[in-house]
């Protein structure tokens, strides 16, 4: 007989993929944080598929090239076929929920969690919650080398000149806009992780600068480029932030 599963009760983590690849992949590249003593006993991770497919993103090659089909949530190029913003952000929520309805945990749902594309949405799912004025569930977010702008979740969010529309291309968005509505940007905590090798670093910067309240966000360098960090200093680094952020907040 099967024993039952250890994380079954613990506060839920959902976990979002970049662009490129899929939950399988996510997972084995976040296995240093998984399997960490601070948070194995302290989180469920639930790792969610996108809905759209795509070519093998960035660090797939060659170790997970077998790994397929590899997902996207939002088009980064304009060779992605062209989507109506109300139904990709349709097919986002259904795949979402999906996700939290069909996992076996009993944990409240906690946190939002995200790498380059998916922490893109990560921290766009918090906002949304900020602007449609709702409690939960969401209490933080852990943003791994996200980039600016957020995408619009909501057809009301759709008409913000700052976010980048759910079906198109970030560079239509202007992302200095928001720095004449502070009051619009995101006050749900954050933390952000980014590698001073990343060739995104500036985006990165610009979503804690330009869309995220003073106070509420936490800072992680670490000196690696656009990919999850593995080696114990550097995840030990993030993880005590990670965990004071939690302690903090009480969450």
């Amino acid at each position: 007989m099967a024993s039952a599963d250890p994380t079954l009760h613990l506060p839920r983590v959902l976990c979002i993929h970049g662009g490129g690849v899929n939950a399988a992949i996510f997972k084995a590249q976040f296995r240093a944080f998984l399997g960490h003593e601070k948070l194995k006993n302290r989180y469920r991770f639930v790792f969610v598929d996108a809905p759209f497919f795509c070519d093998e993103g960035v660090g797939v090659h060659p170790v997970y090239s077998d790994w397929g089909p590899f997902r996207r949530w939002f088009r980064w190029t304009p060779e992605h076929p062209e989507i109506d913003a109300g139904a990709c952000q349709y097919e986002l929520e259904y795949t979402i929920e999906r996700c939290m309805e069909s996992d076996e945990g009993t944990g409240e749902w906690m946190a939002t969690l995200g790498f380059s594309q998916g922490a893109k949405l990560a921290a766009s799912m918090l906002y949304e919650q900020q602007v449609s004025g709702k409690d939960g569930p969401w209490k933080y977010a852990v943003i791994l080398a996200g980039r600016a702008p957020l995408v619009s979740l909501s057809e009301e969010a759709e008409q913000f000149p700052w976010m980048q529309s759910a079906g198109g291309l970030p560079d239509a968005a202007d992302t200095d806009s928001i720095l004449e509505r502070p009051d619009m940007k995101l006050r749900i905590p954050t933390l952000h992780v980014h590698g001073l090798k990343d060739e995104g670093l500036h985006l990165h910067r610009k979503l804690v600068e330009n869309y995220c309240a003073p106070g509420t966000t936490t800072l992680v360098e670490w000196d690696g480029a656009h990919r999850i960090p593995i080696k114990k200093s550097d995840v030990d680094k993030i993880v005590d932030a990670w965990i004071e952020l939690a302690d903090e907040y009480g969450v």
